[in-house]
């Protein structure tokens, strides 16, 4: 859950068994058990989630990545351990560690914050509010006016 340059906006749904991790970008969504089941054995290009709660910090334990998943090189071996912080109402720290050892000497962690918004999630494509989107067809609606 890296940002990227826009659609950045993520949602969290909790029942009494499982939490959906929504993502506006690419509009993933991630079903995490919190039964304390075992991992799968099936490998998916997301992994396969399983979530317990320590204390008030949501813990994600993700492994079973398929050989098309890669987070900056790793492979089908890679397993990531995400923490989610509510530091206040409206603030939340996202902390993983991700590890491979056929890539990697040793895990590492980044820490993100992330901040509550009132804006409404969009679903990941092309639509009349998208600035690039709008700034070509305009442009091409005054070059074709021009030639008529």
């Amino acid at each position: 859950m890296l940002p990227s340059p826009y659609n950045d906006n993520i949602q969290f749904v909790q029942t009494r068994t499982h939490v959906v991790i929504s993502n506006e970008n690419i509009h993933d969504a991630r079903i995490v058990p919190m039964d304390g089941r075992p991992h799968g054995r099936a490998r998916q290009w997301m992994g396969d989630s399983r979530g317990r709660w320590d204390g008030t910090t949501l813990v994600v334990d993700t492994v079973g990545f398929s050989n098309k998943t890669s987070l900056r090189g790793s492979d089908e071996n890679l397993r990531i351990v995400e923490r989610f912080t509510r530091l206040d109402a409206d603030s939340l720290e996202y902390r993983f560690t991700a590890e491979d050892p056929t890539v990697w000497t040793r895990p590492w962690t980044a820490v993100l914050l992330m901040h509550r918004t009132t804006q409404p999630i969009f679903e990941f494509a092309c639509h009349e509010g998208n600035l690039l989107s709008m700034q070509g067809l305009l442009t091409v609606a005054r070059m074709m006016e021009k030639t008529r």
